[in-house]
């Protein structure tokens, strides 16, 4: 059977190869992380070394119920290759006792994303040997291929699965022996009656049933967090097969039912894909951010209902862990599609959202079981009008204002009059109150047990930024939609939010705007944390531009990090300068001076409006760009530590991050070029 793989192209400004310290040295290796997705939900991810440094790698991760219900399924491949007399282990695996064995890394000559496809060459004697991951858009499907690329001589490959079926944020442990059904070049494996079969085939060569259990492999990443950290792990059997020079093998590991596709056929229309998405891109646009717009792809998925209907788009908040989250998707929304043309993507998570409003608020988060939708969020609900004003702006789409008003007006009615967690309008200054004991509902949301780490309950700063940005795009919606009552409702409510905002939350002894006001006790929280940034950024006149300059200034000066900005000042007693440790001490640390990328957008447009230029405004945001070598190849993790040199933690890769550094960025391109082609046209 010919399964020769055609060569991928590759364009030098799409293509990101690590140099050799990064992937031939043991820590390096094991430290970065590589991550393909499938549009589903599903995934597979590991670290660049090859050995599973986290529960949630593996070559397989199916969503079941797209984006949920995440099974990990097969968790790895090693390979041993036989040539010229000797014999090569590829593989990578760390064991409870701590032994690191085999260390396939060290024959790595070179690792690469060609796009968004990981790439590894191995060097064994005179032979190359590249291995390649992908998966098949829409379908729970990865494929994984070995290429001989050059050698003197046939080169003889072995592969050996190890496979699970588990809850991707569980561990397991071996010992039963699940059915396993040998097919002509592969098997089918059932875990149990009733779970979901899933096959491993190959396109060449032989496979051997030889069921065996392989113990006590060992996550190092889940022991630094202060969780379990080891299981075991099934080989259903052996894959065998000789390749000639420049001959392929392809395995194929699927959880669908029907025959998946040629692999030569799938993996060219996922480079098709992939070009697709780089076409919208201006070919003067550093290769950091069009590496972006590809990292952005991995985010917007497919939704299904309980029925497995089509529910539309939504937004998977980060990699490995984190579903989709109402807050996280209206943040993300505008750089992940706007900012990269993707604007029917845009609609249709809008529309998504809009058919879960409840009470005038949008879910905060959609469990991963068949519970309902968590409904704890101020921010989510006002952020939904930032994402619809930000599409509407680039996109002129006004049938989905038409839609979409009844049940926009429907929220603010239920803000002004309350609605859940003591959300509501303060009928004294305009402002918006929000919070009660026990429930934490703004972005700084870590809560340990019944310790809710920053309550912020009373009128946080960013809160009633984000209402007054409501109000005033209601009155102009509502305008468009002929409704007079309600704009001269939704105007008068804006401008009394704004006559209240900076007597309300301006510190002059400080020259920055208070966290929170009118908390329970009566007190003012005065920290110096990123929030009023959006008082600036959102552009809605809320500060005079003393004011503005003075709150940009604050922040740079203790929280702009080349990264991101702290949630804390370091002066702060409750400042935290690592985010380590087990469960309740990285909550702890969470929002207390962690280091946030996506504030960087907002930052970054805070300063251009109060300093009035672009390319230092654009500048800022290159601290990112060698963070791409870093944690998760090609994309931004969810937070660093807020002290030097701030280590990547948390998610590797976080939708936000990528999103508003990739819309921070578009923003300002669109100012430059405005602005040149403004001094051509008057000389």
């Amino acid at each position: 059977m010919n399964s020769n793989l055609p060569p991928i192209p590759e364009s030098p400004m799409d293509t990101l190869s690590l140099p050799r310290s990064c992937f031939a040295e043991a820590s390096q290796s094991l430290a970065r992380e590589w991550l393909v997705t499938n549009g589903l939900g599903g995934f597979a991810s590991g670290s660049v070394s090859q050995a599973n440094t986290r529960r949630y790698h593996g070559l397989l991760v199916a969503s079941l119920r797209p984006p949920l219900e995440r099974v990990l399924m097969v968790a790895k491949v090693d390979a041993v290759a036989s040539y010229g007399g000797s014999r090569f282990e590829l593989a990578a695996n760390e064991y409870a006792d701590g032994t690191l064995a085999p260390r396939g890394f060290e024959l790595l000559s070179d690792f690469r994303l060609n796009g968004l496809t990981p790439e590894w060459t191995y060097a064994l004697a005179d032979a190359r040997l590249a291995v390649r991951v992908w998966m098949d858009q829409g379908r729970n499907t990865t494929y994984l291929s070995y290429t001989l690329q050059q050698a003197s001589a046939p080169l003889q490959l072995e592969l050996a699965p190890l496979c699970t079926y588990r809850d991707y944020h569980a561990q397991a442990r071996g010992g039963h022996r699940p059915a396993i059904e040998t097919t002509g070049q592969g098997c089918i494996v059932t875990w149990f009656e009733g779970a979901r079969a899933y096959s491993l085939t190959s396109d060449r060569g032989r496979f051997r049933a030889d069921q065996d259990w392989h113990w006590n492999f060992r996550h190092r990443l889940e022991s630094e967090r202060g969780l379990d950290c080891d299981e075991d792990l099934l080989r259903p059997g052996v894959f065998s097969a000789e390749l000639q020079p420049g001959e392929a093998l392809t395995l194929v590991l699927t959880a669908e039912q029907d025959r998946p596709e040629l692999a030569a056929r799938a993996l060219l229309r996922e480079h098709k894909r992939q070009s697709e998405l780089l076409a919208a891109v201006p070919a003067e646009t550093p290769d950091w951010v069009r590496r972006l717009t590809l990292a952005a792809d991995q985010f917007i998925v497919a939704r299904t209902d309980a029925s497995g209907m089509n529910a539309g788009k939504t937004v998977i908040a980060g990699y490995p862990w984190f579903g989709d989250w109402g807050r996280d998707t209206m943040i993300a929304l505008p750089g992940l599609t706007m900012a990269t043309g993707r604007f029917e993507d845009a609609a249709a998570i809008l529309r998504t959202f809009a058919a879960h409003v409840s009470e005038g608020m949008l879910p905060n988060r959609f469990p991963d079981g068949n519970e309902p939708p968590e409904y704890n969020t101020v921010d989510a609900t006002l952020w939904y009008f930032h994402a619809i004003a930000q599409y509407l702006d680039a996109h002129d789409d006004q049938q989905l204002l038409v839609d979409l008003y009844p049940v926009l007006r429907d929220i603010i009615a239920w803000h002004l009059r309350g609605t859940r967690y003591g959300i509501r309008a303060d009928a004294r200054d305009g402002l918006l109150h929000a919070g009660e004991r026990g429930v934490q509902l703004t972005w700084m949301d870590a809560k340990v047990g019944d310790w809710v780490v920053t309550p912020r309950i009373g009128k946080p700063v960013e809160i009633n930024a984000l209402w007054h940005y409501a109000l005033t795009r209601m009155a102009e919606w509502a305008r468009r939609q002929h409704d007079g009552t309600s704009a001269a409702l939704y105007a008068g409510t804006a401008m009394r939010v704004a006559g209240s905002f900076a007597n309300a939350f301006w510190n002059a002894d400080r020259g920055y705007l208070n966290d929170v006001i009118d908390t329970p006790d009566a007190q003012v929280d005065a920290s110096l944390r990123p929030n009023q940034l959006f008082a600036v950024s959102l552009g809605t006149e809320l500060l005079n531009a003393a004011q503005q300059r003075s709150v940009v200034e604050a922040c740079a000066g203790a929280l702009l990090t080349p990264l991101g900005l702290r949630s804390l000042a370091p002066a702060h007693p409750d400042y935290i300068g690592r985010y380590g440790g087990g469960p309740r001490e990285r909550d702890a640390a969470y929002h207390q001076g962690t280091v946030w990328s996506w504030l960087l957008g907002a930052y970054v447009l805070a300063h251009y409006r109060v300093h009035d230029d672009a390319a230092a405004a654009q500048a800022l945001l290159g601290g990112i760009a060698p963070h791409l070598l870093d944690g998760c190849v090609g994309t931004i993790s969810e937070i660093f530590d807020a002290d030097a040199p701030h280590a990547p933690r948390g998610c590797y890769a976080q939708a936000w991050s990528v999103a508003e550094v990739l819309r921070a960025w578009q923003s300002l391109e669109s100012t430059r070029t405005v602005r040149k082609l403004s001094k051509v046209k008057h000389g």
